[in-house]
């Protein structure tokens, strides 16, 4: 596998490596000795969830609150999203910044988002299911949600304007400026 680093510290994506023949392929689509070895971070996954969302669909962006907050591993079986994490660490010298990558079933990019952030993603292209591991099992207690359409964060999501399908729950959700501060650039949410 392979380590990208993005513009945000601790947000990685990972590519996996493909062997193909004439049978198909096969990957290794997670490893935990090399997940560490490669960027650092030490976190044990407890929690696998799947969604399918169709073209146009938004979801986010969800974040869960110590000490309950999740890291995530996402990746796109089929169709194609824009994966996006938001870093609500106050404090940080990213706060309040996002980074945005497209993930799809032929790229098999994964996407690591570190506990602190928000996350969410856009439909580009066909139906889409979506895996996504989680180091933190989920609680309904301390979830929380961003606008998606914030106009602070300022996400391009990639979808038309009047064309996103989005939950009543999502599009309810507080606008960043009105949050709290969520999460402490200084403390360790691994420890």
């Amino acid at each position: 596998m392979r380590v990208i680093k993005t513009d945000i510290e601790g947000v990685v994506i990972i590519e996996p490596q493909l062997f193909r023949d004439d049978r198909g392929y096969f990957y290794e689509s997670f490893n935990s000795d090399k997940f560490e070895a490669l960027t650092g971070i030490k976190t044990t996954f407890v929690q696998d969830n799947e969604s399918c969302s169709k073209s146009g669909v938004i979801r986010g962006l969800h974040f869960q609150l110590a000490p309950y907050a999740q890291s995530k591993l996402i990746r796109v079986i089929s169709g194609e999203i824009l994966d996006v994490a938001v870093d609500l660490r106050h404090g940080s010298p990213t706060y309040g910044k996002h980074v945005s990558v497209v993930l799809n079933g032929d790229n098999r990019r994964q996407l690591f988002i570190p506990r602190g952030f928000a996350h969410g993603f856009s439909v580009l292209k066909g139906e889409a299911i979506v895996q996504y591991k989680c180091d933190n099992l989920y609680t309904p207690t301390a979830e929380g949600a961003i606008c998606w359409d914030d106009s602070t964060l300022a996400i391009d999501w990639h979808i038309p304007h009047g064309k996103a399908i989005v939950s009543s729950k999502d599009s309810a959700s507080k606008p960043f400026d009105e949050c709290e501060r969520l999460f402490d650039y200084n403390i360790d949410y691994y420890a």
